[in-house]
This record gives C-alpha cells, structure tokens and sequence, in this order.
C-alpha cells in the first residue's frame, strides 16, 4: 500500500488481511471498536500462528473521546512451581520446550476485561459473533503466508520434535508450502467452547482442566491452580507531553518507557526534516540512551527501582539530551532482546480507539502446543533470570519483562492516533520513526509508515547488535552514519520482514478516519 486510506464509518488494521477484516466486519455489524479487536485478535492468533496466539499475552490501550486511556495488562505471571529449583543444574530457562512454557498466558482475560470496560458503549453482539471469524478459519483453513513458511523452515530443527507442533503446523511432517490451506480443528474446537462456555473457561473451566493435565504430562510447570488465580488489570499508562500533543504507552512490565523516552529526547534536538543523518542518528542515540535506562527500571511493577513517570518529566529529558553526541555514536551495544508479536488498532463511529498487541515472544513461543486443544505456548518467560539478584530474577508470581507495548497519541487539536508495531527491541525505534515522521515531519500517515527504517539490536535469529538499515537509505547517509562511529549493515531488501509490521490509524477532529498498514506484513486496512 503507498497511499494512507481513508474513510468516515470506522477503520481496523492488521498484519494479516483477514484479522483486519473480521475487525471491520464487527464495526459493519454494529460493534465497537474493542469488540472488533477481540474479533481480530481471536483471527490472527489463528491465520498468523508464527507472530501470536491465545496461549500468549497481550496488552490494551483504549480511548473513549473526552476520557483518559485507559490500559489493560494481560501479562501473566510465573507459575507457582517455576522457581529456581525446578531449574536446579541449568544456567539459564530452556529458550524452547514445557520448561519454556512456565507463564500463564494473559491475552484471552485481557480481551474478557476490554470487553467489560465497554459494556457502558451499548448492547454487546456477544462471544459468539465475535469469535465465528476465527473459528471458522481454524475449522475450514487459511492459506500459509510466506512469512509463516519461512519462519517453520527455518526454525524447523528447533521446533519440529517439540509436543503437538508437527502434528499442528507442519503437513505430513514437512513445512508446508506458501499458500497451502492449514487447519486447525483443535483449537476451532476450542475457540468454539471459548465461544458458548465464556473466556474464564480457559482459566476454571473444562478447558483450563485438560490443559493442566497436558501440562503435568509434558513437564511444563503451569497447573489449574496458575489459571483460575490469574486476572487481567486495569492500569493507568505512561504518558508523555510532546511539542504536538500527549503519548501513551504501557508502564512495566511492558518496555512502554522506552518508546515515550525515545520520543521525548528526540523531540529536544531540534531535528528539522525527516530521514536525514540528524533524524536517523539522533533517534537511534536516543533509543540507546532509552534502553539503558529500561534495563535499569523495567520489571515486574512491585520490582521496579524508580517511578518510570519520574524518567518521564521535563526536567530529567532535558538533562539526559545533553548526553546525545550531534555528531557522534554512542559505543554499542548492550544485551540484545528479541520477540515476535503483531500489533493491531481500531477505531469505530463514535471515535473509540484501541491500540492493542498480541505475542507468544519468539516464533511460536515455546514451540509447544497442546494436542488437546491446540493452543500454542509462549516462552515470554524466559526473559526471567536464574540469578537471584538480578532485577528480572525468577520467581513464582513474578511478571516477566515485556517487550510489547502499544502507543496512541492525543493531539492537541483533537487528532487521536492508535500506532505500533510488533519486532522486539525493534517496536520502540519503529514507533519513534513512525511518529515522528508524521506527527513531528508532516509525512504523510502511509508514508511514516513504508518509509525505510532502521534496526538498533538483533534481529530474528541472530544476535548482530549493528545499525541495520533498508536498502531505501542513501548511500551518502550511510556512509555519515559510518563516519560518525555507527556500525552499520546495508540489508539488500527495501522492505525487510525485520523492521516489524507497523501500522496507525487516525481519527481526526472532523471525523475522516486516516490508516496505514506495513507493506512489510500480510496486513491491511480495512474500513467502512
């Protein structure tokens, strides 16, 4: 797509083409916009397997007009017998396998508390409605993308002898083609139970039941008791006041911090167009400056050494710009992260607005997925740490560091702008260039998004930490970038599957609604 779309009746974008349309269809129903996000959510963790799915987490913002955000965290915490015993003889958690699958997953009480929180916004259509999108791509099939099909090839060793993934994701024991049709019965048939039981049955009902079975079996350390103890929570987000307007984000456990301090120190240097050597380079010394203190701060909300709002206000962002070098790199780099996760945003009629994230962490997560039900298992917690004096140590009932986190801007002239992406350390470097690009530089809202980006920190499957830029970038910026002590790698594809899958939507005071989607994804928009 290279023209942003608009439209007057409501608007959903997605990195798979059918999530934002289950999405839209919901607000062509008469549904809201956190109802068409539930829509969404339940298809993409169907048609998008490697980026997410319901045995994940996820997190919430939304926007009511003339009300604050509100956001949601569905992150679920560390089982009760995943302690540093239970890793008795090991260095560090397994990145794969049942003892990677040692969080309980989050997302699908994330979307029975949104939905809550909306019961005030009119008569609801009910689990039902929204879930018969995913069910039915589940039970009938949807085709591979070739993302998908990449990521099974090249996981393959890693993934294919892990319990339930062959039998789930591969087609008689090879990786399928892109384009083949790939159901999913068993987890149709659980998003079908989700449907009539309601969404507690995955944490007290009949389902939560057979899943803890399936997990005593194959050595994962969740029980029952993990679930029916877990509940999503409303929490108020991080906000930071630019030049143009307010931005949100989600405070720890979540790396929200990070992406409103890369907007913040950047926005005080003054930069004056977009995707010169100033705007690249100030914004990747930025997101080095962000991350440093993100490893100091970000942990489970009860760890946290210093109020994330206090790395926030006017005062510490003018005292930290004065360590961004004009002309020079800060040395790099420092311990990467990655993951895998999709973003998706909505925004119906009446101007509600949802900026929402989804992920199991790496592709696949875990690698494991439930035979019975066909739930795939993340590995977020492995971000946890062994050592019992780190500040992400493991312990039961910690919440693990997070990676995912939405963004949704409020303009001082009444534009409202849900944006995100999915790519690990690459979502608040991605978020920085798609806001400032339009909110800072003007762009166009499409064009902040197919724009070339950027990359500070590894990439999937690799643990190079150099500056990685699309082949867009021109030669004479690369070569300042180098000059100015950047360690720079020039990728061959204009549009790397690396940079994530960002998309935004806008609404404006007027109500035209304005969205983009990530000509790196399989997303687009959809709208009425």
């Amino acid at each position: 797509m290279l023209h942003t779309l608009y439209a007057t009746d409501g608007m959903v974008v997605a990195p798979h083409h059918l999530a934002a349309q289950a999405g839209r269809d919901v607000l062509r129903d008469g549904g809201n916009a956190v109802e068409a996000m539930v829509a969404a959510a339940a298809a993409i963790a169907v048609v998008y397997p490697h980026m997410n799915a319901i045995g994940g987490d996820g997190f919430w913002l939304i926007h009511e007009p003339g009300r604050e955000p509100v956001a949601i965290d569905a992150c679920g915490p560390a089982a009760a017998l995943a302690d540093r015993d239970f890793y008795d003889g090991l260095t560090a958690i397994p990145e794969r396998g049942p003892k990677a699958a040692l969080t309980v997953p989050g997302t699908i009480d994330g979307w029975r508390l949104a939905l809550s929180l909306a019961t005030h916004w009119g008569a609801p259509l009910g689990l039902p409605h929204l879930l018969a999108p995913a069910i039915r791509h589940a039970r009938d099939g949807f085709a591979v993308t070739r993302g998908q099909r990449t990521l099974v090839r090249g996981k393959f060793e890693q993934l294919a002898a892990l319990p339930g993934f062959a039998e789930t994701y591969l087609a008689g024991g090879r990786v399928p083609d892109i384009g083949e049709r790939l159901r999913l019965p068993r987890l149709a048939e659980t998003l079908d139970t989700l449907a009539s039981c309601g969404l507690r049955d995955f944490y007290e009902g009949g389902l939560a039941a057979a899943m803890d079975a399936e997990l005593r079996r194959i050595g994962s350390p969740v029980r029952s008791a993990d679930l029916a103890a877990y509940r999503a929570e409303a929490v108020a987000p991080l906000a930071l006041q630019t030049r143009v307007g307010r931005v949100f984000n989600l405070p720890p456990p979540t790396q929200g911090l990070a992406t409103l301090m890369i907007i913040g120190l950047f926005e005080r240097l003054g930069v004056g167009r977009a995707d010169g050597f100033e705007h690249v380079h100030g914004l990747v010394e930025a997101t080095k400056l962000a991350f440093l203190a993100r490893d100091r701060v970000v942990s489970d909300p009860p760890r946290v050494p210093v109020a994330p709002r206090s790395l926030l206000t006017a005062n510490y962002l003018d005292s930290l710009v004065r360590d961004i070098s004009p002309a020079n790199a800060r040395p790099w780099p420092e311990a990467p992260v990655g993951g895998d996760t999709v973003w998706m945003g909505a925004v119906d009629g009446e101007g509600r607005a949802v900026s929402f994230i989804q992920s199991v962490y790496w592709e696949f997560g875990s690698g494991v997925v439930l035979r019975e039900s066909g739930i795939g298992w993340q590995n977020r917690g492995i971000s946890f740490s062994l050592d019992a004096h780190a500040l992400n140590a493991l312990e039961p009932g910690r919440k693990p560091f997070h990676t995912l986190n939405p963004s949704l801007a409020l303009f001082d002239d009444g534009r409202v702008m849900p944006f995100g992406t999915m790519g690990g350390e690459g979502q608040p470097q991605t978020q920085a260039a798609v806001f400032s690009r339009y909110a800072l530089f003007g762009q166009s809202l499409q064009q902040a998004v197919s724009g070339p980006r950027w990359l500070l920190g590894r990439t999937w499957g690799d643990d190079d930490t150099r500056l990685k830029l699309e082949s867009r970038f021109d030669a004479a910026l690369v070569e300042a970038l180098r000059a100015a002590g950047h360690q720079v790698e020039f990728l061959a594809d204009a549009f790397h599957n690396c940079m994530g899958h960002a998309g935004a939507l806008v609404q404006r005071p007027d109500g035209i609604i304005e969205g983009a989607a990530d000509p790196r994804s399989d997303g687009v928009v959809a709208a009425l």
